[in-house]
């Protein structure tokens, strides 16, 4: 009786091991694989900025070229720079806009946690009550907060420039 238990529970290991590795060498995939190397680079906030309901139709969009690489706004121009890279496509940083933040109106604000939820990227602080603050290196300009905001006191403003999002102006050909 002990043996038939243990030859039984061999061949399961057995069997098992050998369709989990049948499943994997013999594995058929739909999907393009630069699909998903190119959704690994998006920001993955998912906020619809680029006219698209997330960052995985927007990668499928972009690798079938009815995109432009430059439709990521909270990515800016580093993440253009990438996908014209990963892609082979030519880059017009001209039609980049420039990047926006949040700027909350202390004076203004209530602190009554409508902005808090709404932002995707948990860009936005503060407590039920407090006055919020707006974490820079979080936000993407979504523009999410400024539509929750019932007392008007969010603007987006221009990113100051600094090391990591400054460019050089491409001069013009003569």
């Amino acid at each position: 009786m002990l043996t038939a238990i243990l030859v039984l529970a061999a061949m399961g290991i057995l069997l098992g091991a050998g369709l989990g590795f049948a499943a994997r060498c013999f594995a058929v995939t739909d999907e393009n694989p630069l699909i998903k190397e190119v959704e690994a680079l998006m920001p993955g906030s998912q906020c619809g900025q680029c006219g698209f309901p997330g960052c995985g139709p927007a990668a499928t969009a972009l690798v079938e070229g009815s995109a432009a690489v430059t439709c990521c706004p909270p990515g800016g121009v580093v993440l253009a720079e990438k996908l014209a890279g990963l892609l082979g496509v030519s880059l017009d940083a001209s039609a980049m806009g420039e990047p926006m933040l949040a700027r909350i109106n202390a004076a203004e604000c209530t602190g009554c946690t409508r902005c808090y939820r709404a932002c995707p990227t948990d860009a936005i602080v503060g407590a039920s009550g407090q006055i919020h603050l707006v974490l820079n290196s979080a936000c993407t300009g979504c523009s999410k907060c400024l539509d929750a905001c019932p007392e008007d006191c969010i603007s987006l403003s221009p990113q100051e420039k600094s090391l990591d999002n400054w460019r050089w102006a491409k001069p013009q050909a003569a």
